[in-house]
């Protein structure tokens, strides 16, 4: 694609000097240019499209070509609708000079109201001045209000057979149904990176900007598939960089850690030495690097790892230096899924805390340290057999440790000493009444209405995790346990829905028992001579004074 000739000596900027002329010359939207080409190849002219896409991706070059395609009359005059305009007609010089009368273009972000669009419907009825179609061009449609599409829907609808609407919009949920169910809609398409560093790569050779691939990838990926950002990205770069494009002016430029530093300093998260993780993010915040960028570099590197363990990151692996790159395949070697997706969970979460944070430096180095902290635990799945087996060997469960395993919080305590120990609890109900005769009325109180055994043995209790569980429960548990009886006692929250509470057991039981009481001869007689009377409690009878 060449650049038109420019007869102003003013430079332009890349985005503007590239910017597509015809349909073919869009970048990555082969599914809409090809639509639309057969279209207007059998003369199917809708009378208005609707194009919704992420900024930069070509909703408005895209309208404004059809707007030159709709009237183009072709070099000789006698060509028909296209979408490849000639740029060279009457017409067609016309449109790109932005001085005929028959395209109206309109931002409805500042034209929201039900006067902006009044000129516009009353407009609708003249013919052409000296066009094909009026083409009426919308952008960022979104922004009308409601009193405004009220008021332009039925023109929308019918409009007379030479108009055209063009709707561009980027929140495309905004847009009312009535109006969505009287366009063609065409959703633009966010431009994959390796397509967008070619496409960069092939301006660098007609711009004579020497550029290195790397840093075009760099560019490409921060551009998040917007072609225009990524063309003023790589203006930037250049200008910065006098001619020359190179990844270490493109991550100061764009404020992203060096992909070396960065392995570097995950690689120090992953062995937990903290001190080494905040003294490597200290030298990244003086080099000037945004804290969230950072966190949004290491989730990148997590999802690197991820794919390069599923053997599909390898692309992306290439685009890095040849040492990191190394370093990365290691990485991704020692680290499983399970302590991958932990490190991703953590990091999107601080990551949510660091737009919230009133000191964004304070709360990343404090997201650094507790990455360091689970750094040497190990997988949830890991810690779970280490713990049946040390459950099981000698009948005892292991010695104290707090970790996520099964789902839930487990924890264990030291025996008493110097105290006679208690009967080994059998069940729940013998550990509830242990807990009162401990003078732990609130954990007994707990268990008797929420607590649901998963699996209970001597040494171990194993309950379902509820909503609204003290954070010290099964600690505090733990600990009266084992205090009680003198033998290490093992409390878990595990997977599953456990057994009914023993006071689920009780209300079931009461509920029995007052259906047999009511069948008796006696409360059948007194319902009968008390009509709508029912069971309601059963108590046991008060002793009768001289009695024992």
């Amino acid at each position: 694609m060449a650049p038109p000739s420019d007869p102003s000596p003013s430079y332009r900027v890349l985005a503007r000097k590239y910017r597509p002329r015809r349909l073919s010359e869009l970048v990555g939207q082969e599914a809409m240019v090809r639509t639309l080409a057969n279209a207007f190849a059998r003369g199917r002219i809708a009378h208005a499209y609707l194009l919704a896409g992420i900024r930069g991706v070509g909703k408005t070059t895209t309208a404004r070509i059809l707007a030159r395609g709709l009237n183009c009359t072709g070099a000789d005059g006698a060509g028909g609708p296209t979408t490849e305009p000639c740029g060279v007609c009457p017409s067609c010089r016309a449109i790109e000079a932005e001085r005929s009368l028959d395209v109206i273009e309109t931002d409805a972000a500042s034209h929201t109201g039900k006067d902006d669009v009044r000129e516009i419907i009353e407009g609708v009825q003249y013919a052409p001045a000296e066009s094909r179609y009026k083409v009426y061009i919308f952008d960022e449609v979104h922004m009308l209000s409601e009193k405004a599409w009220n008021a332009l829907l039925k023109t929308v609808e019918e409009p007379p057979p030479h108009v055209v609407f063009i709707f561009a919009t980027t929140e495309i949920r905004r847009v009312p149904v009535t109006v969505l169910s009287r366009c063609q809609r065409f959703d633009l398409r966010r431009v994959e990176e390796p397509r967008l560093v070619a496409h960069l790569t092939d301006i660098c050779a007609r711009e004579e900007i020497e550029a290195e691939e790397a840093a075009l990838a760099l560019i490409a990926r921060a551009a998040e598939g917007s072609v225009r950002d990524a063309l003023s990205l790589l203006d930037q770069a250049a200008t910065a960089g006098d001619g020359r494009v190179v990844r270490e002016e493109v991550e100061r430029m764009l404020a992203l850690a060096d992909r070396g530093r960065l392995v570097a300093l995950f690689e120090a998260v992953v062995r937990g030495e903290a001190a080494a993780v905040l003294e490597a993010f200290e030298h990244l915040w003086l080099d000037g690097v945004d804290p969230q960028a950072l966190v949004r570099d290491l989730l990148e590197l997590v999802h690197l790892l991820t794919r390069l363990r599923l053997e599909r990151g390898e692309e992306a692996a290439a685009a890095l230096p040849q040492a990191v790159r190394t370093q990365a395949l290691e990485l991704a070697r020692r680290l499983d899924h399970p302590r991958l997706q932990r490190y991703w969970q953590m990091l999107l979460r601080g990551l949510e805390e660091l737009r919230l944070a009133p000191d964004a430096r304070t709360a990343t180095e404090m997201l650094l340290v507790r990455l360091c902290c689970v750094a040497d635990l190990p997988p949830p799945g890991e810690l779970a057999r280490l713990l049946e087996q040390a459950g099981d060997a000698a009948g005892a469960p292991a010695p104290s440790q707090t970790a996520p395993a099964g789902g839930g919080a487990e924890t264990a305590a030291s025996p008493a000493e110097g105290s006679a120990p208690a009967p080994m609890p059998r069940d729940l109900a013998e550990v509830v009444a242990l807990a009162r005769a401990q003078g732990e009325a609130p954990l007994a109180a707990w268990l008797y209405e929420c607590g649901r055994v998963v699996r209970f043995r001597p040494g171990r209790l194993e309950l379902a995790p509820v909503p609204g569980t003290p954070a010290d429960f099964a600690g505090r548990l733990g600990e009266l346990l084992t205090r009680a009886t003198g033998r290490r006692w093992l409390v878990v929250f595990a997977r599953g829905e456990g057994e009914p509470t023993l006071a689920e057991h009780e209300r079931k039981a009461r509920a029995q028992k007052l259906e047999e009481l009511a069948r008796t001869p006696l409360v059948r007689r007194a319902l009968e001579l008390f009509p709508g009377a029912v069971v309601r409690d059963l108590r046991p009878a008060e002793p009768e004074e001289g009695q024992a």
